[in-house]
């Protein structure tokens, strides 16, 4: 007699719980973020113990703003000193807060090297990292004899030998679709394989500035870096465009010696499907520099 109220009670009592829970689903955000960084003094995006990270500070800034630990997930693991003009990356939060609000807000607490462009709310089955089609970076080299403060940070100094700009480009041409590119590709790397479907691959000039873009489903461990220091060589004819491609396709990774200056390279935006952001938001906010003669 004693068993039936007793399962009823326990009944009753978790529904109150059950109710709490759906509240608290039904008020669940999912926030976007369009983050620039100055990769200058961290220790790349990735949270690492007792070092500066881009992750760290996100999430550090959130906590202190909502009293409990929050975990935010990139679009990519930029590396030591490479920078960022539109890294994406979202949190879940529930709570009273706007999700278009949090930009203002996170930029009160984040250091001068980190800015929040935006923020939006998406899709709870929407994610930073795997609903990208595509990342883009930059690589910057400024080729004058002349050094500039300005411009150290943000470029690689390469004034030794002149750069050809066409027999780079002759070398990217290649590189567009999809390849096994292993020979890019530094060890430590957790990534099961190595192919990589290359959209976009150009050389271009600016005055005293040359920019590599490369556009792509995803990235390699120190890709871009050690394809900029491949490429080099050919543009100072050291090495030549069907040199470079044999690299490559016959993945010579031995033959591959040098990686160019993280300061150089940028993490120019990220692509997606559908993204909650204007265009002037993410899609090209690292400023070429134009030097006046």
């Amino acid at each position: 007699m004693n068993i039936t109220p007793s399962v009823q009670s326990d009944n009753l009592q978790s529904l109150p719980k059950a109710k709490e829970k759906e509240a608290d689903n039904s008020l669940k955000q999912k926030v976007a973020l369009v983050i620039q960084y100055l990769g200058t003094n961290f220790h790349g995006w990735q949270r690492q113990p007792q070092k500066r990270t881009v992750q760290a500070e996100l999430e550090d800034a959130l906590a202190s703003i909502v009293g409990f630990p929050v975990i935010i997930h990139g679009a990519g693991r930029t590396d030591a000193g490479v920078h960022a003009a539109a890294q994406v990356a979202h949190f879940e939060y529930v709570g009273p807060i706007p999700a278009d609000k949090w930009a203002k807000i996170l930029n009160s607490k984040l250091p001068e090297d980190i800015l929040i462009r935006a923020s939006a709310q998406v899709p709870l089955n929407w994610h930073a990292r795997f609903s990208a089609v595509w990342r883009r970076y930059r690589y910057t080299i400024y080729t004058d004899k002349n050094p500039n403060l300005f411009i150290r940070s943000l470029a690689w100094h390469y004034y030794h030998q002149p750069l050809q700009e066409t027999l780079i480009q002759e070398a990217l041409n290649p590189l567009i679709g999809k390849h096994h590119l292993a020979a890019f590709r530094r060890a430590g790397s957790a990534r099961k394989h190595s192919w990589v479907e290359v959209q976009v691959a150009q050389c271009y000039r600016n005055g005293s500035f040359l920019h590599l873009e490369i556009q792509a489903n995803g990235f390699l461990y120190g890709m871009v870096r050690l394809l900029v220091g491949m490429l080099v060589e050919v543009g100072i004819q050291k090495r030549s465009p069907e040199s470079f491609t044999e690299i490559w396709v016959n993945q010579k990774r031995e033959e591959v010696k040098y990686s160019a200056p993280a300061k150089g390279l940028c993490l120019l935006r990220v692509g997606y499907p559908e993204f909650p952001f204007p265009k002037q938001v993410w899609f090209d906010t690292q400023p070429n520099f134009i030097l006046a003669d």
